[in-house]
């Protein structure tokens, strides 16, 4: 079954820029990396994206990486931009207003979701939409608390619930788990963490409506075969043997053959589409295009290293800038709509 599912990825898997009409609306997932401000928040510990901070971060700099965004979000939509926009590493809504007011977004329309987490770094989970094809009725922040490690700080989860053209309501969870900074051992309990915190969010949410539409996307900092995504958030590896309610992770089939961001000189996927049984049944009046996600590869998004291996074209390489988009690249899935 893996080696089918594999197989209907790259038959489908040529991005499509084609006008999405009223019968597909499309989601995008971009970790934009470190998009701060350039003034000091004494709150967070933001010092080293100040002027005279360690990574010199200027206004000059900071408006082309707003630029450079913009355009990879234009970019994303093909024809048109896309209808839902999860974010993460995001310092504060002031560079939210700036990336959907003063670049090349400015008119489309985005409205913002956005709240301050209690992250040390200040860096947030975000959210963008399109008024005009995505009605939000509601969003919620839900804080994570460690109970083995009560001075631990990690970013909040969003979760999203709006109507979509068709009328159908949508739940949409927005995620940045901790890092491996400091280990992959060590902080593998925070993530495990947090993905059964979500898991009990999401079975809240099917507790009331059985045949709610759920996506969750984000930075798990963990592949899709992970202990925290398989065992954590209870996410089954075959489509064939999904029951009501179970999810099921878009980029498992995938995650061997393309890569969201390079360590080392290594590709993985740690950025993911999760999607519940209801969204994989083509019958359904919200369903997932092809069911399968992409990661959007474009060349202006990645560059060569000196060993000539690639990676995605980032803002810093190390303390160095070089101008770049981000240390991520952005993952994209269309919804077919009846």
């Amino acid at each position: 079954m893996k080696a089918q599912q594999e197989q209907t990825f790259l038959a489908s898997n040529h991005f499509n820029a084609e006008n999405r009409g009223k019968d597909r609306f499309r989601i995008v997932f971009y970790n934009v990396e470190n998009l701060f401000d350039y003034f000091n928040d004494s709150t967070t510990l933001d010092e080293e994206f100040l002027p005279r901070g360690g990574r010199y971060w200027t206004k000059e700099r900071y408006l082309k990486k707003q630029a450079s965004l913009a355009k990879t979000l234009i970019a994303t939509g093909g024809w048109e931009p896309p209808e839902l926009i999860g974010l993460c590493e995001i310092e504060n809504r002031y560079v939210l207003n700036s990336l959907t007011g003063f670049t090349a977004l400015k008119n489309v329309g985005y409205e913002i979701i956005h709240q301050d987490s209690k992250d040390r770094r200040g860096i947030d989970v975000a959210a963008l939409y399109r008024p005009d094809k995505f009605k939000l009725i509601d969003y919620n922040y839900y804080a994570i608390k460690f109970p083995f490690d009560t001075t631990g700080r990690t970013r909040d989860i969003l979760h999203v619930t709006g109507e979509l053209p068709n009328k159908e309501t949508l739940h949409f969870f927005v995620n940045h788990w901790p890092s491996k900074f400091g280990g992959e051992f060590e902080t593998k309990p925070k993530r495990l963490f947090v993905a059964q915190f979500l898991k009990s969010k999401i079975d809240s949410v099917l507790n009331i409506e059985p045949d709610a539409n759920i996506i969750v996307t984000g930075d798990l900092n963990d592949e899709p075969n992970a202990e925290s995504i398989i065992e954590g958030l209870e996410v089954k590896t075959e489509i064939s043997e999904m029951k009501r309610g179970e999810l099921f992770n878009l980029m498992y089939p995938i995650m061997y053959l393309t890569g969201t961001h390079s360590f080392e000189n290594r590709w993985s996927v740690i950025d993911h589409f999760i999607v519940n049984t209801k969204l994989l049944n083509r019958e359904s009046n919200v369903s997932i295009n092809n069911l399968n996600a992409q990661v959007f590869d474009m060349p202006f998004l990645i560059m060569e290293g000196a060993t000539g291996a690639t990676r995605p074209f980032r803002t810093y390489q190390g303390p160095k800038y070089i101008g770049g988009y981000s240390d991520h690249l952005p993952i994209l899935l269309d919804l077919l709509l009846k």
